[in-house]
């Protein structure tokens, strides 16, 4: 290839990467996955690295970071605020390790999971929280302060001994992952676009204009490297978390220091088999030289320590192609696009079908059948497709168009209420797709959590006529389970599973009052609902009695989901459940909230004077 050549390809790079960059850093939005970004880049550094007088001086591998949104302050760092560079096997580790051998002695090693969230930048002026920045451009980054001051684990003041003058540390904003997954299910109930992924979920709720917003959101914070500092001196990595650690600060338990490359290696491996065990997502290890004097002495590039190497893991975002779009019923009726695609390879599974939300949702996102899309999964999430990438389309693609009928049951789709942007199967009593999905859900951990209760075994029982609806559940016995073939072992006896299930059927009887609640799969009725109405009423016919007015005054319920109950509870069908479930011995009272007096229930309590420290 040319010299010629060479220059036009790497220039193309630049410009494509700064596009990329600009999408992921500013805008929240990125239209390439993880994995095809880091290929883009490691094809511009070797580029680099074998043109050397071809190299851009502003080439997005010099720099740090990706830009400004636009309607921040900006402030400048104390101390440079770097990114960090990246392998991706072991002889790449490997190759760092030799490096930093040629200039250093290091005897220990931390190893600590890379987050995979927002950078963030906390400055503290004499134990008190003075400014919140962005990692910017690495000099510069955004004010956030008021927005990261709603963070619980954010103190604003340092507590303990010895705090300094001055206190850069830096870290980075998460959204847990538990609470992504019921965000975003509350979402979708309420037909509205849930996130993409807990990163961009973080990041777009950290740069809300309204800091009421970021109070809203279930954000947290971890916190892993120290920037400029006066009045403190800390020997190596670990004393310094340590040391934060005491001052109050949110420091995970998450990292560990080695000896040896060897222990490096299990320390990644580990991580890599348990990465959706942690709390939340990550993307790598980081491996840092402990000992803060040989730090200072390897010293930095233009743009990232060299003292630090982050070994990323394989991406949880990939590119395949979407064969075509069909549709599912859901337990509430709710009519849900998911995409089909050529079977992909991702976060240790392999990945056909993905969830699109709704018709709106695949406008929204440009994506036609036959489009080369990227996919994201990661850990217990749903497979989901992101969008697709248009640069690869052939013009062959074409547009989805949503049902008019339930493909289960035949019957006319519609919006159940004005504004609702889902289409929903109105035949919620017997659509064969609605029942065994609620059957299914009953059985789930975020309900009853009823052992071998998975999808074959709620469709053996909808299919061989056990059971006619879920009303019929608690009444199951192990003579009702030896009518199918499904309960039963090759030599036609009954199998131990089967056993199971009637045990664990007996013992989800006793559930709290608040998860039978959600099991009844009323409409909006999440676990935090269920909770309050659980706690405010005490049993299921006092909910059923409650006013309008009355259930739409209970913090955690409101208007919306208060009207659900009343329609739930006004279908005969329903109330036959609610009968039938009573008579096999389903506990609908909740024992605790029985016992409690509720002398002071309806009274508004009135407190004068001040309190002092009481936020």
């Amino acid at each position: 290839m040319s010299k010629s050549s060479v220059r036009q390809e790497m220039s193309e790079l630049v410009n494509e990467i700064r596009d990329h960059q600009f999408r992921y850093y500013v805008l929240d939005k990125p239209i390439v996955s993880d994995g095809e970004f880091d290929l883009l880049w490691q094809k511009l550094l070797k580029l680099e690295g074998a043109n050397p007088e071809l190299c851009d001086p502003n080439s997005p591998t010099l720099e740090v970071g990706g830009g400004f949104a636009t309607h921040f302050q900006q402030h400048d760092h104390f101390e440079k605020m770097m990114s960090l560079d990246n392998v991706f096997d072991e002889a790449e580790l490997n190759s760092w390790f030799e490096r930093v051998a040629k200039e250093s002695t290091s005897n220990t090693w931390l190893c600590e999971v890379k987050v995979d969230g927002l950078a963030i930048n906390l400055i503290y002026e004499n134990g008190k929280l003075s400014r919140a920045l962005t990692r910017g451009n690495g000099t510069t980054g955004e004010d956030v302060t008021l927005n990261i001051k709603t963070i619980k684990s954010v103190p604003h003041q340092l507590i303990g001994k010895n705090i300094p003058k001055l206190l850069e540390v830096r870290g980075e904003v998460f959204f847990p992952v538990a609470k992504f997954n019921e965000i975003n299910e509350t979402l979708e109930e309420s037909g509205k676009t849930p996130f993409a992924n807990p990163r961009n979920a973080a990041a777009g709720s950290l740069r809300q204009k309204d800091p009421r917003i970021t109070a809203s959101r279930p954000l947290d914070v971890v916190l892993h490297g120290v920037g400029a500092v006066d009045g403190a001196k800390f020997e190596s990595q670990s004393s310094a978390y340590a040391t934060l650690k005491s001052w109050g600060l949110p420091i995970s338990n998450r990292y560990q220091v080695v000896k040896s490359k060897a222990e490096v290696a299990e320390f990644i491996e580990f991580y890599l088999k348990h990465r959706h065990d942690v709390e939340h997502e990550i993307d790598g290890i980081v491996i840092k030289v402990n000992e803060r004097e040989i730090q200072n002495a390897l010293g930095f590039t233009s743009r990232a320590p060299k003292w630090s190497i982050a070994y990323k893991y394989p991406p949880e975002e990939v590119t395949t192609k979407l064969l075509d779009i069909r549709v599912s019923v859901g337990r509430t009726g709710r009519v849900t696009p998911f995409g089909f695609m050529e079977p992909v390879r991702v976060a240790g599974s392999t990945v056909t079908n993905a969830t699109l939300h709704n018709a709106q949702e695949v406008t929204r996102k440009g994506i036609l059948i036959g489009d080369v899309v990227i996919l994201r999964k990661a850990g217990d999430v749903i497979p989901e497709i992101l969008g697709p990438v248009i640069e690869k389309r052939s013009g062959n693609e074409r547009a989805f168009e949503m049902p008019t009928h339930c493909p289960d049951c035949g019957s006319t789709l519609r919006a159940m209420s004005e504004g609702d942007i889902d289409i929903r199967c109105p035949n919620s009593q017997s659509c064969p797709a609605q029942l065994r999905e609620r059957i299914y859900y009953i059985g789930s951990r975020a309900a009853l959590d009823i052992d071998v209760l998975g999808y074959e075994a709620a469709n053996a029982l909808l299919e061989d006529k056990l059971i006619a609806d879920e009303s019929d559940l608690f009444a199951l016995s192990i003579a009702d389970l030896k009518k199918s073939k499904f309960f039963l072992k090759k030599d036609g006896e009954i199998g131990a599973n089967s056993v199971k299930l009637i045990a664990a059927l007996e013992g989800a009887k006793a559930r709290p009052l608040w998860r039978i609640l959600v099991a009844l799969s009323i409409r909006h009725v999440g676990p935090t609902a269920a909770q309050a109405l659980a706690n405010r009423f005490g049993n299921i016919a006092d909910i059923e009695r409650a006013t309008l007015e009355e259930l739409s005054d209970i913090d955690g319920v409101g208007g919306v989901i208060a009207q659900s109950i009343k329609e739930w509870f006004s279908e005969k069908w329903h109330r036959n459940i609610i009968t039938k479930w009573e008579k096999s011995g389903v506990c609908l009272v909740d024992a605790v909230t029985e016992k409690l007096p509720q002398t002071l229930a309806g009274l508004t309590i009135v407190v004068t004077g001040s309190l002092v420290n009481f936020t």
